[in-house]
């Protein structure tokens, strides 16, 4: 009499497991279908060069060796610098050549125009970046990389930021960076003969693609000596787009795009070393 008892038992737990299992599976399926949900970085992802893109921007393109310019005929500034940094590029010594126009480019800059006006020649892809490669430190110093900045700015803060991406290409094994001059309000002081824009502000937004999740992180820096230093400047990627005009990081997809252009992390930026 007992086993019709036990049988039934035994039949409830299989279709208990069997339910167990279908759920367990289901989780798997879910978290693995949204990576971004779930904290892992997506299996496949745009090339370096589509995350290079920017939308909004007018001006002449220029494709170098390492980087792309995006360049302002009319103020003889870029309007926006972007590279691919990666742990390998962060090792090199390559020494400085001088700064020199580049005849291919109209409206270039001159290396003089800068000279005595109480402005760096500030690189926008900064030379310690380019030092693995002859050819990426020799085009980093065209003036098509060049923007004025004050040397308290150039030398401070911003270095400082520079320093810190080389940082996080090491940890994260590459990182994109896009950086240029915020150009809303118009410059409204020149320099030079050619009458080189100086900008009021300066903007840097970095990805890392490869963390796990991916990651971004702004800055917008004044063209002076920043006080509060790097976590003063720390913005999300949306607010500089929102300053700048330019949508950055359109090639994620939305989902991914969404979460991370709204971050502001610098806590968490900060602390890896």
């Amino acid at each position: 009499m007992a086993r019709p008892y036990r049988d039934s038992l035994s039949w409830t737990r299989t279709l208990l497991l069997v339910a167990v299992a279908g759920l367990l599976a289901y989780c798997i399926f879910i978290a693995y279908s949204h990576p971004a949900a779930a904290g892992e970085t997506p299996s496949r992802l745009p090339s370096a060069k589509a995350l290079m893109e920017v939308k909004g921007a007018d001006g002449i393109r220029i494709t170098y060796d390492n980087f792309e310019v995006n360049f302002n005929p009319e103020l003889h500034i870029p309007n926006f610098v972007a590279w691919e940094l990666t742990s390998a590029e962060t090792q090199g010594t390559e020494k400085r050549p001088k700064f020199t126009s580049d005849p291919n480019v109209e409206g270039c800059a001159e290396s003089r125009d800068y000279t005595g006006s109480g402005y760096d020649r500030g690189h926008m892809a900064p030379a310690a970046d380019m030092t693995f490669s002859p050819e990426a430190m020799s085009q980093c110093f065209l003036m098509t990389n060049i923007a004025p900045q004050s040397h308290s700015l150039n030398s401070g803060t911003w270095k400082k930021l520079e320093e810190k991406c080389r940082t996080w290409a090491r940890i994260d094994s590459a990182i994109i960076i896009i950086c240029g001059p915020v150009l809303t309000p118009a410059p409204s002081s020149f320099i030079g003969k050619n009458q080189v824009a100086v900008p009021h502000a300066f903007f840097k937004v970095i990805l890392s693609p490869f963390a796990n999740p991916p990651r971004a992180i702004g800055f917008i820096m004044p063209n002076r000596r920043v006080a509060g230093g790097l976590q003063a400047t720390a913005v999300s990627v949306d607010s500089v787009e929102a300053a700048t005009g330019l949508d950055f990081f359109s090639a994620l997809p939305d989902s991914l795009e969404n979460i991370i252009e709204a971050q502001n992390r610098f806590n968490y930026w900060s602390t890896l070393k």
